[in-house]
């Protein structure tokens, strides 16, 4: 459905700077985990959630920022659609895509 809120997003502003998370809402409350890697969307559940957002309003919050920890297909999407990232620097947690990002 286009125009629907699908991702959580969250901006965290410390004296290091400004730190994005966004996560599909699909995943938020899971746990992911492989063979090398594990990520527990359950216990850091407030990391990612603080509103609903669309791929605009991580558009937005993604046009300037410090470090950004993206998860799932769709808020990837987003970065590597504004060129963020390509393809080939996303990492995965056996079919989730995940980046972080950090400006230096």
């Amino acid at each position: 459905m286009v125009g629907r809120d699908r991702m959580y997003l969250r901006i965290h502003k410390n004296p290091q700077g400004k730190v994005v998370a966004v996560c599909d809402e699909d995943l938020l409350g899971k746990v992911l985990e492989d063979k090398d890697t594990h990520m527990d969307l359950d216990r850091y559940r407030s990391f990612y959630d603080e509103r609903k957002a669309g791929a605009k309003d991580v558009e937005e919050a993604l046009a300037s920022f410090d470090s950004a920890n993206i998860v799932g297909k769709e808020a990837v999407g987003v970065a590597i659609k504004m060129g963020l990232v390509g393809k080939k620097d996303v990492m995965y947690i056996k079919k989730t895509p995940y980046i972080q990002i950090y400006r230096l």
